[in-house]
């Protein structure tokens, strides 16, 4: 039986929600993204120009720092991938994530939350930092997220 992780990054608690819900229903485990500086409101103000958000957004190479690193893949056969869209692709904190993965071999799922972005410019940033990992199509996800999730495992 394939072992699945189910990793994510959620600023507003939206993307966790959704990654529970997939974890659920494929019999999935979780790990958190989190950074090092976790965000507070402010940084996340896109609005604002100066914002941390912003900033890291205006600078491809930015990495956030994880507070907890990746874990070890090697038992996963499959990694769902989730976060929220930020300016049109994933935060740079999955980013990290991604870069710091050994995901070579390994089936990908992406998944995100966002009130009208798709995650096609996401989907092609992700396979571009992990050209060796297996990609499966990844989709936009609100309280389907399970019965997607289900539906892309069975693929």
């Amino acid at each position: 039986m394939a072992k699945i992780l189910v990793a994510y990054f959620s600023a507003s608690g939206v993307t966790a929600a959704a990654a529970r819900g997939i974890a659920t229903a494929v019999g999935g485990e979780l790990f958190e993204i989190v950074p090092a500086e976790r965000y507070t409101s402010a940084d996340l103000d896109w609005t604002d120009r100066k914002s941390r958000s912003t900033i890291e957004m205006n600078d491809e190479k930015c990495r956030p720092a994880m507070a907890v690193p990746v874990p070890d893949l090697g038992e996963f056969d499959t990694v769902f991938v989730g976060f929220p869209v930020w300016w049109y692709v994933e935060p740079r904190i999955v980013d990290t994530f991604l870069e710091s993965a050994r995901l070579a071999g390994k089936k990908v799922i992406p998944f995100c939350t966002s009130g009208g972005s798709g995650i096609s410019g996401a989907e092609r940033r992700m396979k571009e930092l992990c050209p060796l990992a297996v990609w499966r199509r990844g989709k936009r996800v609100g309280a389907d997220a399970g019965e997607w999730a289900k539906s892309v495992i069975a693929e």
